[in-house]
């Protein structure tokens, strides 16, 4: 039997079209898109789970199609480009599940021209460069130094030339004081001398004579002094919705060392699977980590018949000591209250059973939140939390706290008694409670804890302890919390989430909610707005953000980071601030052939 399959976008629908070249007797098509679907047309709506669904469709003869056509519950979300297209589709038959066959998927090849990058080809902008002239080092270089060695190493996995040779020109470092990171490079022809705050700054320094050799071909000789504005420089994997293999995430580690980025924020949990192997709780992971048919998590975000997987503690071994040997740190994350559709699957007797309300996630997920009311959440929840941070040497964890449904709990018995007997209103004031009790038990191990920026909601103050928050949903909430006397990093949806799309082209590939994101819009904000000067001591850093909702395939998430990880790189570390659009685009194409020569995919119009 052969299948065949195609869709296409009309207005704010999905018409798709299912062949078969034998017979399909009461075929159930199973699909997921970005957000809960109804069916206009051509069948019956038999399941739904957030952006799955399961669809009875009428027989399909011999060498004939059938047709449905889909959209979504909301009339006022449309599908915008390829990546709206049904993900994961495959039939439900008599004789067993058959894929369909994918349709084409990730960002499109085309050729693009770039402007020509003229002066220094080097991201993150140093903060003084002072060219010598034209001589340039032409020899690989030579030192014993540590943090050389380092980047050396990185150098050949990347498959480039060493950067280190015996009989090459010679490297001498020396300390200085300053802040940490800080570097100065003094290059000539017949000898480099780098003074370095500390071991971090050697390698910043490494890093800058690798890409200018890439970039330029030769090292340009001169004077460059240089230190990041940011200790916080982040990208964020969501492991959780696509399962990246372990060799991608070292992968990503490799790229963000190239530029300067220095902490990799992990998340391996959410409404979809639980993702790391963990001692205390061993069904959370074993129940989770596959999705699909038969599992207790269906087919969501492109899961198909059956994918994911989970990561051993060899796997986290692993990713710790390649971050470490590239001077990044690891924060790992946990979703609490909310986005733990998996975690109730897995673990029941985290929702109170007389709660019968009607709360949905905003992608559609029912029964996603745990309950704080109840003791079993504290006695699932504290040991889980302990041998998390215990596996993380960074001695941070992230609680999540994002999303909370409107309606939460507003049926619950437990939390209705929680309220009364600790002064709490509503949903918020529950949510700032349970952050609270939980950043309180971690504080007291000495655990710093971090949070989304809804942690600090709640008439209490919010989740406290000295907990670090993210704004993700703008600056806004990130300048109020900084305001109320927590430190926060800015990740920005609108201009660092990298899953949303380059551009409005309908063949173009990504998320739209919170905007269009082409390269010149990594760099368009302030993550220290004009009148929040009162604050600037409270923003830490800058942070990309991929989510993996529209990821069925590792390599289709490298085209959606590269090259906008260059203006990333460039919020996070110039406290100038001074790059600029058509510059940074100029400097794409530069950086475009070393992206090639590392094998790593890119966006090619962006």
């Amino acid at each position: 039997m052969t299948l065949s399959f195609s869709a296409r976008i009309v207005g704010k629908q999905i018409q798709c079209q299912i062949g078969s070249t034998e017979p399909v007797l009461a075929p159930i098509f199973c699909f997921s898109l970005m957000a809960p679907p109804k069916v206009v047309a051509g069948g019956v709506l038999l399941r739904q789970v957030a952006g799955y669904a399961e669809v009875a469709l009428p027989d399909i003869p011999a060498g004939g199609t059938v047709d449905v056509v889909l959209a979504h519950q909301n009339p006022d979300y449309g599908p915008r480009n390829r990546a709206w297209l049904p993900l994961g589709a495959y039939l439900r038959t008599a004789k067993g599940c058959i894929a369909l066959p994918v349709l084409p998927a990730g960002v499109l090849t085309k050729a693009v021209t770039y402007p020509e990058a003229k002066g220094l080809r080097l991201i993150p902008p140093p903060a003084i460069w002072a060219p010598s002239g034209t001589e340039m080092v032409t020899n690989p270089l030579n030192s014993d130094d540590l943090q050389l060695m380092q980047v050396d190493t990185l150098a050949r996995r990347l498959g480039l030339a060493r950067l280190l040779q015996a009989g090459g020109v010679p490297v001498v470092t020396r300390a200085m004081t300053g802040e940490a990171g800080a570097y100065t490079l003094d290059i000539a022809a017949d000898q480099i001398t780098i003074h370095a705050a500390d071991d971090t700054g050697r390698f910043h320094a490494a890093i800058t004579l690798l890409t200018l050799r890439e970039t330029h071909g030769a090292i340009p000789c001169g004077r460059i002094e240089d230190a990041p504005r940011f200790v916080w420089r982040g990208q964020h994997l969501d492991c959780a919705r696509h399962f990246y293999q372990t060799d991608t995430i070292l992968r990503l580690l490799d790229l963000m060392a190239l530029f300067k980025l220095n902490r990799f924020h992990w998340h391996f949990a959410d409404d979809e699977a639980f993702r790391l192997e963990v001692d205390t709780i061993p069904d959370l992971w074993r129940k989770t980590a596959f999705r699909g048919e038969g599992e207790a998590v269906p087919g969501v975000f492109g899961g198909g018949i059956r994918a994911g997987g989970s990561y051993s503690k060899a796997d986290v071994t692993k990713i710790l000591a390649r971050a470490k040997a590239l001077h990044i740190d690891v924060l790992p994350e946990i979703e609490v209250p909310a986005h733990a559709f998996a975690f109730n699957k897995a673990v029941p007797g985290l929702r109170d059973h007389g709660d019968n309300g009607p709360e949905v996630s905003v992608q559609g997920y029912s029964e996603n939140i745990l309950n704080p009311a109840l003791p079993k959440t504290f006695a699932v929840l504290t040991p889980l939390l302990a041998e998390l941070a215990a596996m993380f040497p960074m001695n941070m964890l992230h609680l999540g706290c994002d999303e909370l449904p409107s309606d939460a709990w507003s049926s619950s018995p437990a939390v209705t008694a929680l309220k009364l007997r600790e002064g709490l209103k509503d949903r918020d004031d529950v949510q700032g409670w349970m952050m609270a009790r939980l950043a309180g038990e971690l504080t007291a191990k000495c655990v710093k804890v971090a949070a989304w920026e809804e942690a600090q909601k709640g008439s209490n103050g919010g989740i406290g302890h000295g907990s670090l928050l993210f704004s993700w949903s703008g600056q806004g909430p990130g300048l109020a919390a900084a305001r109320a006397g927590y430190d926060v990093v800015m990740c920005p949806a609108q201009n660092v989430y990298f899953d949303l799309a380059h551009s409005t082209d309908a063949d173009d590939w990504g998320a739209t909610w919170a905007g269009i994101v082409p390269l010149e819009q990594v760099l368009n904000w302030q993550p220290v707005p004009q009148g929040a000067e009162d604050v600037a001591h409270r923003i830490i850093g800058v942070q990309g953000c991929f989510w993996s909702e529209f990821t069925c395939d590792d390599a289709q998430m490298e085209p959606m980071i590269a090259p906008r990880i260059l203006g990333l790189a460039c919020k996070a570390w110039d406290r100038a601030d001074a790059m600029t659009g058509p510059r940074l685009r100029a400097l794409a194409g530069a950086y475009a052939t070393l992206f090639d020569r590392i094998g790593w995919r890119r966006h090619p119009g962006a």
